[in-house]
């Protein structure tokens, strides 16, 4: 088969996403912390986030009605929230889910774009969203990445310099400085460069199943999940 040939829709990016974040969020549980094993699960499921992001900013230029669509994600942003504090052992104050961070990543490119608004108060708002999304998963990095997804789509290469560019200054260079050798598995995020280099631009097949899949099977994947770890198996 010819590489070049190969080619990515959204809904493949989307099971992408889907299978490299289970992997991710089991080996929490089951794999032993510090070991070979947990490093190279968790270099997987940095994959998870950007290609989330990637199509949230996508999703802002496909939707035909940004209202609901800002309000899907609010709805399942409250619904993913215990799921997620259950899980990890957070106090429900503690953080939240990155549901919140793409819901404040589609705010932020959604201002960006009201050009009535003078380019001041676009750059205060844009920061509001960053700050609303401090502690949650992924936080700013992950506002940023929908951000400049969304403002440089079409032009690819500036997509993946602006994604390199973020991800490297507030989530690499910091790793590093903080764990040292630990963080290797941060370097995972680069693993998204040549899937974004292979999508497409088209959504693929159209379902409301395949619409409806992650919104619903992040928080129902998280409390069962948690059931397991915890109740089950506790």
């Amino acid at each position: 088969m010819n590489l070049n040939q190969i080619k990515l829709n959204s809904n493949a990016l989307k099971l992408i996403a889907i299978v490299t974040m289970v992997i991710d969020h089991t080996s929490i549980w089951l794999v032993a912390p510090g070991t070979t094993m947990d490093m190279i699960t968790h270099t997987i499921g940095r994959m998870a986030a950007p290609i989330m992001c990637y199509l949230i900013a996508e999703g802002y230029c496909y939707t035909s009605n940004i209202h609901r669509y800002m309000k899907r994600l609010f709805i399942f942003s409250l619904i993913s929230h215990f799921p997620f504090v259950l899980f990890l052992g957070l106090s429900w104050w503690q953080g939240t889910s990155v549901i919140w961070t793409l819901l404040m990543g589609l705010v932020a490119l959604y201002i960006s774009q009201r050009s009535r608004l003078p380019l001041f108060i676009r750059i205060v708002l844009i920061l509001l969203c960053c700050l609303f999304a401090w502690t949650a998963d992924w936080n700013y990095i992950g506002v940023l990445w929908v951000l400049f997804f969304g403002l440089f789509r079409g032009r690819i290469h500036l997509q993946l310099l602006s994604f390199v560019l973020i991800g490297t200054v507030l989530y690499l260079i910091p790793g590093i400085n903080t764990m040292g050798f630990d963080s290797i598995f941060r370097f995972g995020i680069l693993l998204v460069v040549p899937l974004l280099l292979l999508y497409n631009g088209q959504k693929g097949k159209k379902s409301k199943l395949i619409q409806w899949s992650f919104y619903v099977f992040y928080p129902l994947h998280l409390f069962l999940l948690y059931i397991l770890s915890h109740v089950v198996f506790g």
